[in-house]
């Protein structure tokens, strides 16, 4: 039988510190307890823990930088991403270098390039979606990738996300329940294969087991803004729809303004269920029920597994999905 390999977390249980505490005494930062220190030294002892070469490196003054690719830097989804990326990697003192589609100059492939110019050990990728070429590049450079939040629809690249499919199916099958059978499903573009393929599988799932047939016509894909969201609401409406799920919560938002403006009460008249649990879903008026990722661990998790890649670690799955849940709040019944 192949011996298990003890890792950070195995020690970071066994002392019941966080694995920024083991980092610290592994490295011999001074800002930890004697006790703590003794501790997690002896539970060290105990399980023969040997840090990893990337952490060896860190003892040689050997520099790790970690290029990060996110859409924009000031939306909610993605920072809190970045935030779950950034604690892990300063837990091991990584260098950051951080690129927002938006901002930057050039298509993706240009900015991938810069980027890997730079000598990046490893790349996290919270784009929409990997295109041909960027799949390319990355294979001819052999730097390690994985995606935050993000899919690859041929499972070929190392993520982290959720199970959206059965995320949406959970969700449709409880506006299902509370007596819709006409319930919009509003997203970004289905070209993206998070919205145009697992979310809206799980909604064609659900409407199945319902014995609701699909309708095209409840289908709408919109810009994920509140703007795109107030202005769909009359096409929505028009639909015939008395619910929607909405894939992201700006959007989500924006339907709601209008709804409200319309004259039409939610939830009593009309349902509106969205994906990302932002902080956005609190202040709306009414409350936004949501799917809740949980994003700051999707952004460790991701980190963590780069890290274990570009040590060339042993890696059980790919493809990691963490838990989500769903919050019920005033938007729905």
């Amino acid at each position: 039988m192949e011996k298990k390999v003890v890792t950070i977390y195995d020690v970071a249980e066994a002392a019941n510190v966080s694995m920024a505490t083991i980092s610290r005494v592994v490295n011999g930062n001074a800002n930890v307890k004697e006790e703590t220190r003794k501790r997690v030294l002896e539970v060290i002892d105990r399980l023969n823990y040997r840090p990893n070469a990337v952490a060896r490196g860190l003892a040689s003054k050997k520099s790790t930088t970690i290029g990060v690719i996110l859409p924009d830097i000031t939306d909610l989804y993605f920072a809190s991403l970045a935030k779950g990326i950034d604690d892990v990697a300063s837990m091991y003192k990584y260098n950051i270098i951080l690129t927002s589609l938006q901002e930057s100059i050039g298509d993706e492939e240009q900015i991938l390039n810069n980027l890997l110019s730079k000598q990046v050990d490893g790349l996290i990728y919270m784009g929409k979606q990997l295109s041909k070429k960027v799949k390319r590049t990355l294979s001819n450079s052999k730097t390690p990738i994985v995606l935050a939040g993000s899919v690859d629809r041929n499972n070929e690249t190392a993520s982290v996300n959720i199970d959206f499919t059965d995320a949406v199916y959970n969700v449709i099958n409880t506006l299902v329940q509370n007596g819709h059978k006409k319930i919009a499903f509003v997203g970004g573009s289905l070209e993206n294969p998070i919205d145009g393929k697992f979310r809206l599988d799980g909604y064609k799932k659900a409407l199945k087991k319902a014995h609701i047939n699909f309708s095209s016509n409840l289908v709408f894909e919109a810009e994920y803004s509140v703007r795109a969201g107030e202005a769909i609401w009359d096409a929505v409406k028009n639909s015939g729809a008395t619910a929607a799920y909405v894939t992201e919560d700006l959007l989500a938002a924006g339907i709601l303004n209008s709804a409200m403006k319309s004259g039409t009460k939610v939830p009593e008249d009309f349902e509106v269920f969205t994906s990302n649990n932002t902080v956005l879903c609190e202040v709306t008026r009414p409350k936004l029920s949501s799917v809740e990722e949980p994003l700051y661990d999707i952004g460790a998790v991701a980190m963590r597994l780069l890290t274990k890649m570009m040590n060339q670690e042993s890696i059980d799955e790919n493809t990691i999905k963490l838990p989500y849940s769903i919050v019920k709040r005033e938007s729905t019944r």
